[in-house]
């Protein structure tokens, strides 16, 4: 009985999620535009040859895939050398979410045509526009955005694991999404769809492994 009303809690707590992802990216592509248009007016004429912008390119060139799996190999090992299997299966479990996350919006984002906020007509394309495939043109490449995914993918992990390093992680994932949002690569809208999609897909991953692992335990104890 306990169980059946605990399976009810959590399908009623997914249905509530769910309603507060569509309303908050509703929300989020009403406030693409405006958005857009208040960085622009922040940065002003000189932005292109600041150092902030260098700086915030910089967070976002080092915060892509390959710079997370470096680090997760890098923590894997450390974990390994001091014999700390919990970390071990936190850097691997990262890695394995941000790989997926990122692989998943990546796929939709090279099909939904939408384009970048620094080209002048928004609109959304789909795979073809103009008797050309958008995909893999970059500038029709926007929603989700792929450096949100595979970062944030990878700090939810690290954050249901260990809260107090998860919470660091996760400002730097968060920093990494607002850079892509500052060089105007992204909308809010793109980066709001792919914090859910990383966080879901991170979510289900860890404690799909931290149930294995408890009943492994539980079958050796009987």
């Amino acid at each position: 009985m306990d169980k059946t009303i605990e399976k009810k809690r959590k399908v009623i707590t997914i249905f509530f999620l769910f309603c507060f992802f569509i309303i908050a990216l509703k929300l989020a592509f009403i406030a693409d535009g405006p958005v857009r248009l208040a960085i622009v007016n922040m940065q002003g004429p000189t932005w292109n040859e600041s150092l902030t912008k260098k700086i915030v390119a910089a967070v976002s060139r080092y915060g892509d895939w390959p710079e997370l799996m470096f680090f997760g190999v890098m923590g894997f090992l450390v974990a390994r050398y001091r014999r700390s299997p919990r970390w071990q299966k936190i850097f691997l479990c990262a890695m394995v979410a941000s790989t997926l996350a990122g692989g998943l919006v990546n796929t939709l984002r090279l099909t939904t045509g939408r384009t970048r906020p620094r080209v002048a007509e928004q609109h959304w394309y789909g795979p073809c526009h103009a008797g050309k495939w958008t995909i893999g043109t970059s500038e029709f490449n926007s929603f989700p955005s792929g450096h949100t995914a595979t970062a944030v993918g990878f700090a939810t992990v690290i954050l249901l694991a260990s809260p107090a390093w998860g919470a660091m992680a996760m400002m730097l994932a968060v920093s990494v999404a607002g850079s892509r949002l500052l060089l105007g690569a992204h909308h809010p809208s793109d980066l709001l769809a792919a914090f859910f999609v990383a966080i879901g897909i991170s979510w289900c991953l860890w404690y799909y492994t931290e149930n294995r692992s408890s009943c492994s335990v539980e079958r050796l104890m009987k």
